[in-house]
């Protein structure tokens, strides 16, 4: 399968809420308006990835921070990336439900991270539930502990990988 990498247009906001909805549940999942937002405040650092067809498969979104771990507020309210800021972070990566397994999702923290090299980020940074620990240990990211998120009342788990 060819497939091809891009940032997100707001035509595709069905087809990612789609994808959103059935990586998360109702309670972590973004909102319709909260999505939107960022396809339109942070197209920089919201990578999307279509096969040959143009049809969307998944994608990896995250604003850039000067905060090493991810705090609740930045899922509420989308903010504008800046050029400064030391820390790129990760809210959200899915892929749909028919095309996981296949690398996609691997391949989209690669994206983001040649992104955030190039943007002079130190590190990527992310918040996670304890069942998907080992996936982002097997691309290099480490445990730091349990996150002070209360998102969703979930226990979550801070990751980061250092650039």
């Amino acid at each position: 399968m060819m497939i091809m990498f891009d940032k997100p247009y707001e035509k595709d906001l069905d087809r990612i809420m789609q994808i959103e909805n059935s990586g998360f549940s109702r309670d972590e999942a973004a909102t319709e308006e909260s999505m939107l937002e960022r396809i339109r405040i942070i197209p920089d650092t919201f990578i999307v990835v279509y096969d040959e067809q143009k049809q969307l498969l998944g994608y990896i979104v995250g604003p850039v921070s000067n905060e090493r771990y991810i705090s609740d507020e930045l899922f509420e309210k989308p903010v504008p990336n800046t050029k400064n800021a030391s820390y790129q972070t990760i809210l959200s990566l899915a892929v749909a439900p028919d095309k996981r397994k296949m690398g996609l999702a691997g391949q989209l923290l690669d994206q983001l991270a040649q992104v955030a090299k190039r943007q002079g980020h130190q590190l990527i940074t992310l918040t996670c539930l304890e069942r998907l620990i080992p996936f982002y240990k097997e691309h290099g990211y480490q445990v730091d502990g349990i996150s002070d998120s209360e998102h969703a009342g979930e226990t979550w788990y801070n990751m980061t990988l250092n650039l």
